[in-house]
């Protein structure tokens, strides 16, 4: 066993073969990920079999299949691995992950998770505050990450509505909007989303006056705003968006799961100025935090605003036991069981504090703007018109522009892809406005897209990413489509 007074013991041998077969595994791999695509990643694996007729032993099951996995990882340690809002986690976060595994805490129960609990608690509230400082009655809960926080803050808006005269909740988002909020109005039973224009990427206050002004006047009103789009980093006009949200008195969401955390940093939070004015935010720590998978928050402004999510299951919270001061955990989740990730957190923000983390989101942040200083300089590359997002730098090849637009983005595609198969860099791609230089602003394109999470990473780091992603491809023909462009129309 794990646990108890010799799981310690117990755990101390397999570690080492553990951190043995990490390290063995990376060194075979060689690079950001493995080369040789889906097909060479299942070649590796061969006939292993995972449920044999008899045990090989945990040493040797975990020698190989630890391997295997590192062997075979995309790693976010790797600078060359910048494709996703995909970090590599500190140490000490996946450290703490190892306690908590181990220890095996359930945050259902108090009688599950004392400290763990306590923990909880210290660590949610250091995260409501971040949020909502200087405010009275903030709260903030723990999430498997972005597309659970979302479900609530949709969640606790729908409740709050039907409290209020049994009125329908009418979400109106960007067209930028991340998909788990017209997921989470669809699992809801909420209507479809309206989406608005985001001129630049950005959601538009104006418009969306527009849209609350043309709901039926029975209806809720919730805005949800972006702060971190997923495909540039952008950060919608949180002011202007509370202005118009209050002025039509509709609640506000905002999806901060990638800018949230630059919250840490003085020099970088008035970037979010405006946030403290939603009733919910979204952030997670398993982006700009550094946090093994999961670690998502939601913080609301009035802990009040919590009170749909209680619930009584007797077995976990009868109310004999709560009135005699057991903590009552279910309504600080849907889940039920969960494991306590609140313990990651509270050892990562206690061993850096404050400074520290805003140390390192900032260095994250200026190594993005480094890196579009030398796409700029690069002969064959081309930046995205305007600066960079958060952290995140959109770029194609030259060579793609020489192209007809179908074939272009065909080529960036495909270069994208070779390199994935070679095994020598994870890149991103998103389709966006091609901006100021194109002759037709409306239409879109597609662009290779490095997000910058690694804080000791430099822009020089990447010159060798940058020259790979340069070089020419054939481009696959593109299959008839029509091309959609942002003003609505099609070509």
């Amino acid at each position: 066993m794990a646990g108890g007074v010799d799981g310690a013991d117990a755990l101390a041998p397999l570690t080492g073969v553990v951190l043995d077969a990490l390290r063995a595994g990376a060194v075979r791999r060689g690079g950001p990920l493995p080369g040789g695509g889906p097909e060479g990643v299942e070649e590796r694996f061969g006939a292993l079999e995972v449920l044999p007729r008899h045990g090989v032993g945990a040493e040797t099951a975990l020698r190989e299949l630890v391997e295997l996995v590192a062997e075979g990882a995309a790693d976010p340690a790797d600078p060359a691995c910048a494709a996703h809002l995909h970090c590599p986690p500190l140490a000490v976060a996946a450290a703490a992950d190892l306690a908590a595994s181990a220890l095996n805490p359930s945050m259902d129960s108090w009688d599950q998770a004392p400290a763990a609990t306590t923990v909880e608690r210290a660590v949610t509230a250091e995260l409501a505050r971040l949020v909502y400082p200087g405010t009275s009655g903030p709260d903030a809960l723990i999430t498997s990450g972005g597309t659970e926080s979302n479900l609530l803050g949709l969640l606790l808006a729908r409740e709050e509505a039907r409290a209020t005269g049994g009125r329908t909740v009418r979400v109106v988002c960007g067209a930028t909007a991340h998909h788990s909020v017209r997921r989470a109005a669809w699992l809801l039973g909420l209507p479809e989303p309206v989406a608005v224009e985001c001129p630049g990427g950005r959601l538009d206050p104006e418009a969306v006056r527009g849209a609350l002004a043309a709901l039926p006047a029975d209806a809720a009103a919730l805005v949800v705003a972006t702060a971190g789009t997923t495909d540039e980093g952008l950060i919608d006009p949180l002011p202007a968006l509370a202005d118009a949200a209050a002025a039509h008195r509709a609640r506000l969401h905002v999806d901060a799961a990638y800018g949230g955390p630059l919250l840490f940093s003085e020099r970088l939070a008035p970037r979010l100025a405006g946030v403290e004015r939603a009733d919910s935010v979204t952030y997670d720590l398993h982006k700009l935090g550094w946090q093994p998978v999961a670690a998502g928050v939601l913080a609301v402004a009035d802990a009040r605003y919590l009170a749909p999510l209680q619930l009584t299951a007797d077995y976990l919270n009868a109310d004999d036991d709560t009135e005699a001061g057991l903590p009552d955990l279910l309504g600080r989740s849907l889940r039920t069981s969960r494991r306590p990730d609140a313990l990651k957190i509270a050892a990562t923000l206690r061993a850096l504090g404050r400074d520290g983390m805003a140390a390192l989101v900032e260095r994250c942040v200026a190594t993005a703007e480094e890196l579009a200083a030398r796409i700029d300089a690069h002969p064959g590359l081309r930046r995205r018109p305007g600066g960079t997002g958060i952290s995140t730098v959109l770029f194609r090849p030259t060579a793609a522009d020489g192209l007809p637009p179908e074939q272009g983005d065909a080529l960036v595609a495909e270069v994208r892809r070779r390199l994935l198969q070679e095994g020598r860099a994870v890149l991103g791609r998103a389709r966006a406005e091609d901006g100021e230089t194109d002759s037709d602003p409306g239409m879109t394109r597609l662009w290779l897209k490095a997000t910058l999470l690694h804080p000791h990473a430099r822009a020089a780091d990447f010159d060798g990413l940058l020259d790979l992603a340069a070089e020419p491809a054939a481009p696959t023909p593109p299959a008839p489509r029509t091309t959609a462009r942002t003003d609505g129309g099609t070509v």
